[in-house]
Parts: C-alpha cells; structure tokens; sequence
C-alpha cells in the first residue's frame, strides 16, 4: 500500500555472561578460560532492572540469553520481575525447562 508506513516493533533483550548483562562480540565467546570474550558493553543495572523496566514500557517478545555458565541466578530474577514476559534461551533442556516456566518464562 502507498502511504503505509510499516511499524518497527523493538523486541528487548538481556543477554547475560557470567551473571552481568552484556553484549558481546560475536565470535569472541567461546569455552577457553584464556580467551575471554571481547565485550561492546557492560551494564551496571541488574537484569531484575532491565526486565522491570521491559515490563513498565509494555515491551513483548523479549528474551533472556545465558551466554555460558553461571547466569542462573541473574536468569531467574529477570524472569521474576517480568512473569509472562521474557522467552529464555541458553541451556535450557528437559530436565531444566520447568525450572524457567515456572519462573514465569513465556
């Protein structure tokens, strides 16, 4: 249609590396203890902060990424502050999947 302007939909995104949120470097992260990823950006807010804030805004289809061990925790609580509102993804596996639903994972 002429005249139409599509809508851009922002789909929020926490991606967590050793508990903290991140954005990394595509290729950089790997399992070698010597090879530490290249990091664009370290947040200092929470990734409780980062869902609450998604859930105010009303944003949906947003998700939680676990980059590597150790972000259960930080996981967990993102999901907490958005019950229903964040898909994760990131070991997640039939043993663990009803951990996360039940943390509110959509």
């Amino acid at each position: 249609l002429l005249g139409v302007i599509p809508m851009t939909r922002f789909r929020p995104c926490i991606d967590l590396h050793a508990g903290v949120v991140k954005q990394i470097v595509g290729s950089t992260l790997s399992d070698d203890p010597d090879r530490p990823p290249v990091e664009n950006f370290v947040a200092k807010r929470s990734p409780a902060e980062f869902a609450a804030l998604y859930a105010q805004a009303q944003l949906e289809g947003g998700h939680v990424i676990m980059l590597g061990p150790g972000n259960e925790a930080s996981a967990l609580a993102a999901l907490a502050a958005y019950p229903g509102g964040l898909q994760i993804g990131g070991g997640i596996n039939p043993q663990n999947a009803t951990r996360y639903l039940d943390a509110g994972a959509s």
